[in-house]
């Protein structure tokens, strides 16, 4: 109960600080801003901004240093939910208990949407980087968040996740889509976070460990509760993956299984930053709460 009392805190604090980087609804243009903010407030655990602070924070760093990388996360993050959303992807209704956001503001702003969350990501991580110290450090970081959301990354893994449904496919190419598409912004935000805080190339290897393991744990979670969850704690459909053919763990190895495998990527993600010399005990217990979560 600690933990999640916690971790209520960091979401509400990161709920504070995104409305300080939201666009302003104004001007002749004011409904993309609509559309953006629809969607940026919609709530969620923002983990991946909190991680982005932590992994800063405890590797030495000054968390305020790695706010803009926070915020630029939790933007590509929402605007891959609205493309995810879209009837020529997963074609959901609900999001976070809301409507999505083509069902509020139709199909083409809902693609613009999405495509103004990254570009204004990428405009607050170089806007907050020009004329800082180290300049260097801070295109590493944008580096990172860059990779993990492209080709190499999330992308990347939609476009195998895509390619895959309706067909059987082996488990290498499962880890693949799941590494790629979740995992791999989980990466790219702590690593980012890490490097602002000039972590030593120990530490930035342990904290990319931990994220690798807690990204594709959260990912096998969220194919677990797409069988057994519950659609209103969920505020998605249960049985999306199901509806849309989609390979995931339960159907490749059970659930069983697949609750076995998440086990032990939670106790290996806690192995590795327990090597670090910060206080660990938030990302332990942030390991615990994904495999135990209900949404």
């Amino acid at each position: 109960m600690a933990f999640e009392q916690e971790l209520k805190t960091k979401s509400a604090y990161i709920e504070d600080l995104l409305k300080e980087y939201m666009p302003k609804e104004e001007g002749y243009q004011n409904t993309i801003f609509k559309a953006m903010n629809y969607s940026l407030s919609a709530g969620g655990k923002r983990l991946r901004p909190i991680l982005t602070l932590e992994a800063s924070k405890i590797v030495g760093g000054n968390e305020k240093d790695a706010i803009p990388f926070a915020m630029a996360i939790e933007m590509i993050h929402t605007y891959s939910l609205i493309h995810d959303d879209l009837p020529a992807m997963d074609n959901d209704d609900f999001r976070r208990g809301k409507p999505t956001n083509h069902k509020v503001f139709g199909d083409g702003m809902a693609t613009l949407a999405g495509d103004a969350l990254l570009n204004y990501a990428f405009e607050i991580m170089l806007r907050e980087s020009i004329g800082k110290k180290n300049p260097d450090i801070r295109l590493k970081a944008i580096y990172e968040i860059a990779r993990g959301a492209g080709i190499y990354g999330m992308i990347g893994g939609q476009v195998v996740d895509i390619e895959s449904e309706d067909k059987a496919i082996e488990k290498e190419k499962l880890d693949f889509i799941h590494m790629n598409k979740t995992a791999a912004m989980i990466v790219g935000c702590m690593r980012a976070g890490a490097i602002i805080g000039y972590a030593s190339e120990e530490d930035l290897q342990n904290i990319t460990r931990y994220a690798k393991n807690i990204g594709l744990a959260f990912q096998i979670v969220d194919d677990i509760l797409d069988i057994v969850g519950d659609t209103k704690i969920l505020g998605k459909p249960v049985g999306s993956d199901l509806e849309n053919h989609k390979s995931t763990y339960p159907a490749l190895i059970g659930l069983d299984e697949s609750r076995k495998v998440a086990r032990n990527l939670i106790e290996e993600a806690k192995d590795s930053i327990k090597k670090l010399s910060g206080d660990t005990s938030f990302l332990e217990g942030l390991a615990d709460y994904i495999i135990s979560r209900d949404h």
